[in-house]
This record gives C-alpha cells, sequence and structure tokens, in this order.
C-alpha cells in the first residue's frame, strides 16, 4: 500500500512514504535546479577532446562553493567526487580521472547541489568534439524519451505512465531501456520514495498527486539494456560494451501537469544538438 504525507511532516529520512511538498518547497527547488542548471551550462564550453574528467569535477566543486552550495555526491556513501562523469559505455556513476577525452566521445555529466536544504539533481550528455551519427542519434533518441515521460506527469496518472512512455518510444528507435536503474524522489533528501522505472505499463505504480517531486532520468543503450557494475562498487558500463546515454530532470507534479525545475536557463538542456522547437 502507497501512503503520502506532507513534507513537513515528514522526518529527514526515507520512510517509504511519498512526500507532498508545499509551494514554499517548490520554490526551494526552483533556486537548487537553478544553480545546478547554470552549472551544467557552464560545462558547455569547457567540455572539449583534451578536458580530463577531473577538470570538471573540480570546475563543479569550486562552482558550487563560490555558489554557498555543497555538491551532494562527494562523500556520498564513500563516494570521493563532485561529480559522476559517465564516458560512451559508462552507464552512470563514472568516477572522474585523469584521462584526457577524445574526439568522438559522449560523456554524461551528472551535478547535484545542495542549497539551503534541497538538493538539485539533474544531468546532460556532452558531445566531445565530432561525434558519429550513431552516437548522435543515440543522444536525440534519449533527450526524446526523457521529455516523453515528462509530458506523462499529471494527477492521476501513475509512475508506470512515465515508463511507459520512455520504452515505447525508446524500443522503437531501436534502442534499450537500462532496468538497472531508476528515477527517485528527491527534494529535502537526495535519494527518497517513489522510484520511478523508465519501462512498464501506464496502469502500474502509486499514483502522481500534486505536490510529489522526483526525477526522471532514462538510461538508454545503443545495444541490449544489460548493465554491470565493475570492482570499484561504482561504474555501471554496457555488458556489449555498446554506447549508453542520460538525460535527468528533477520534476515537481502540479495541479495540471508538472513543471521542470531544472531546465537550461541558456536554452543548453541538449548540449552540441540544435535547440528543440517544440
Amino acid at each position: 500500500m502507497v501512503t503520502y504525507i506532507d513534507a513537513v511532516d515528514a522526518p529527514l529520512k526515507n520512510t517509504g512514504a511519498i512526500r507532498l511538498y508545499s509551494a514554499d518547497d517548490f520554490a526551494g527547488m526552483r533556486k537548487a535546479c537553478l544553480l545546478t542548471a547554470r552549472c551544467l551550462d557552464e560545462l558547455a564550453s569547457i567540455v572539449k577532446p583534451g578536458v580530463t574528467t577531473s577538470q570538471i569535477d573540480r570546475f563543479v566543486f569550486d562552482f558550487g562553493m563560490e555558489h554557498g552550495a555543497l555538491p551532494a555526491t562527494l562523500n556520498y556513501r564513500g563516494y570521493k567526487y563532485s561529480v559522476c562523469t559517465s564516458i560512451n559505455h559508462v552507464v552512470c556513476h563514472g568516477m572522474p580521472d585523469d584521462k584526457p577525452l577524445r574526439d568522438g566521445d559522449i560523456v554524461n555529466i551528472d551535478v547535484t547541489y545542495v542549497l539551503d536544504g534541497w538538493h538539485g539533481d539533474s544531468s546532460r550528455m556532452y558531445p566531445v568534439g565530432q561525434l558519429k551519427r550513431a552516437a548522435e542519434r543515440l543522444l536525440e533518441v534519449t533527450h526524446e524519451c526523457l521529455m516523453r515521460g515528462i509530458a506523462a506527469v499529471r494527477p492521476g496518472a501513475r509512475t508506470g505512465a512515465i515508463g511507459q512512455a520512455i520504452q515505447t518510444f525508446a524500443e522503437a528507435e531501436r534502442c534499450s531501456v537500462v532496468r538497472d536503474f531508476c528515477g527517485h524522489g528527491v527534494g529535502r533528501l537526495f535519494h527518497d520514495t517513489p522510484n520511478i522505472l523508465h519501462y512498464g505499463r501506464a496502469d502500474e505504480g502509486p499514483e502522481l498527486r500534486e505536490g510529489m517531486i522526483f526525477t526522471i532520468e532514462p538510461m538508454i543503450n545503443l545495444g541490449k539494456p544489460h548493465v554491470k557494475v565493475l570492482a570499484d562498487g561504482w561504474t555501471a558500463v554496457t555488458r556489449d560494451r555498446s554506447l549508453s546515454a542520460q538525460y535527468e530532470h528533477a520534476v515537481g507534479v502540479t495541479a495540471t501537469g508538472c513543471e521542470i525545475f531544472t531546465l537550461s536557463p541558456a536554452g543548453l538542456d541538449r548540449p552540441g544538438l540544435p535547440p528543440l522547437t517544440r
């Protein structure tokens, strides 16, 4: 049985109940998410061949410090970095290092800042130099999966509607959806209830209600959906070494649909790809 609770009454731990946030809470999320989006915007001009992911990690840390925010991943469950940088066949949780990015790489950069107690969680894909068409197409498909999932968010729908929208489009484009990781509740906690699966049926999962806040972050592979986690305990890669991509937004359910908290103020939600015309 799914339970819902006003966020003001909920303890700061994941109890399994779904928090319903107020208008003031939404304002707090806007501030934290805007800072994350601004950082991701800045990275669009930084990511290029020869740059290391360690340099990206340092930039994310410094940017947060300059704006009074802490990176949520730093020392989270033993993770030592301010950002996740997932390159090519790395699905998620790639750890920064001193290896330079190469022309043709694709890299997901996942940033979460904690500002005034609110978690702004978002990620984007960045092309490194000139991409092959297959990689470029994967980025286009993955971002479209994210936006179709977001379009399914409205009060009265179920979380499965998000997954169905994503899975239907990805598989129609001959790509696969990673099952091992999912979106999640976010707000005062980094990871909270509910889990947001990126596959499934529209009649499955908890009912969406006004005031819920969560991430949608589909991971889409050019090959099969199967992944494995490396010996470091964090880095997840495709088993068949096919390319993987991910975009992530934090959203809040409104009376009529949803609000995307992490939209790029500079229109760079798809760095290196043409702006959306919807």
